[in-house]
């Protein structure tokens, strides 16, 4: 029985290192033979595409949403002098980097939605009455376009060069942009070069129009929402500035010790934080899901597959 244990103990220390190190999955004892060369883009991986860090892996951006988490813990256990109240505020300190990259995800989605109409109708304009090709239009569309969105047809427009493989090359744009409307305008034009066809030019001029109405609903709704959001953002702020004050009056910091003074710290705390994320989900505009997705790993998915890859 001894034995048997002590095997038993040493084949779980063997999977538990090879797990953590090496990254090798199932039961063997060595690395699978060959990897899957694509796989489905994740919900995370996208949103960080579209946020414009697309060359940044997802356990990166969770460690430094966890050093934060840490930072704001003891910031606020200084400030506050509890333990509750710097897990509270650590917690929303973590969230900093969320919210500051869903800022810029918005941000470069909503100049990406307004830019697109515009690439669109110039392709087609290139394609049909210039006489490009269809690859030659679409890279000469992306260098002009707009700054943010010229790495991905950069990153698109070598891998042409390298492979003259269509359908891959359109997979390296689609996992850059992560954006639906660049999901429907490469599936078009990828079915256009594959099986040719005249009906390219009514179809990326219906295709236009839709993304330019879908773009004016969207303006408008976020214009009636100015104001909303800008008292969301306010109301924030005044929390935390009555609090600041209140230390500063009179025995302020040693009643935020006290346990009701703890208690209503934590509570306050709570119901600002609910309030601006009920606020921030009533607000939320609904998003395109993407469907034609599948394709090639991101670049940072693709850089840790390379680390872990056997030598």
């Amino acid at each position: 029985m001894g034995v048997i244990l002590s095997l038993a103990a040493a084949l779980g220390v063997f999977y538990l290192y090879t797990a953590f190190a090496h990254r090798w999955p199932g039961l063997g004892f060595g690395p699978p033979a060959t990897r899957p060369r694509a796989r489905r883009p994740s919900r995370h991986r996208d949103w960080l595409a579209q946020a414009g860090l697309a060359e940044v892996a997802v356990s990166e951006f969770g460690t430094t949403v966890a050093a934060l988490v840490v930072v704001g813990a003891l910031l606020g256990f200084l400030l506050f002098g509890g333990l509750v109240p710097a897990l509270v505020i650590g917690a929303f300190g973590g969230s900093i980097p969320i919210a500051a990259s869903r800022h810029r995800r918005a941000a470069r989605r909503e100049r990406a939605q307004e830019a697109w109409p515009r690439m669109i109708e110039e392709i087609r304009i290139l394609t049909s009455s210039v006489g490009r090709s269809i690859p030659q239009a679409l890279f000469e569309v992306g260098r002009n376009g707009p700054e943010e969105l010229r790495p991905a047809f950069a990153a698109a427009n070598r891998e042409w060069l390298l492979s003259t493989d269509f359908p891959r090359t359109l997979d390296v744009l689609k996992a850059q942009l992560a954006d639906p409307t660049a999901d429907a305008t490469c599936e078009t034009l990828l079915i256009a070069h594959e099986l040719g066809g005249s009906d390219l030019d009514h179809r990326l001029e219906a295709l236009a129009q839709d993304r330019r109405l879908d773009t004016h609903d969207r303006k408008d709704a976020r214009a009636k929402q100015a104001g909303a959001r800008f008292a969301r953002r306010f109301v924030l702020i005044v929390p935390l500035g009555m609090a600041f004050a209140g230390m500063s009056v009179g025995n302020g910091r040693a009643a935020y010790q006290t346990p009701l003074g703890q208690a209503t710290v934590v509570a306050a705390l709570v119901m600002v934080v609910a309030c601006w994320v009920w606020a921030g989900f009533v607000m939320r505009l609904p998003d395109e899901e993407r469907v034609f997705h599948q394709g090639i790993a991101a670049p940072a998915e693709a850089r840790a597959a390379s680390r872990e890859a056997p030598r």
